[in-house]
């Protein structure tokens, strides 16, 4: 039982029922390492996951692989987890790349 627990999936991009739900649960920001996700009721720190979640490059781009939540934060107006990832498809960490690359150079840009 222990280990179904610290092993769950984490479906960021599903249908939500409503805005509410959505803005309930979602990635707030991705790096090369992992993510922070919002959510009402994050999971422990060690809990692995297994992600799957869209981001917009020049279309929607579908993230998938694993991770380890290793913050959590429980109180305050953006509660959460931090995410790391521990395993990555290989079209998925290209689009991490790529996401990242494109946000640094328009805060080089700005700055």
């Amino acid at each position: 039982m222990q280990d179904q627990r610290r092993h769950q999936r984490l479906n960021i991009n599903e249908a939500f029922s409503s805005i509410d739900d959505f803005i309930a649960e979602y990635v707030t920001d991705i790096s090369r390492g992992g993510v922070f996700i919002r959510s009402k009721q994050p999971l422990p720190v060690g809990t692995k996951v297994n992600l799957k979640f869209s981001v917009i490059l020049d279309d929607f781009e579908t993230v998938e692989g694993e991770g380890e939540v290793v913050r959590v934060i429980d109180s305050g107006e953006h509660p959460g987890m931090g995410v790391q990832f521990t395993q990555l498809t290989p079209e998925s960490r290209t689009i991490i790349e790529e996401l990242v690359t494109r946000r640094e150079a328009q805060e080089r840009e700005q700055g």
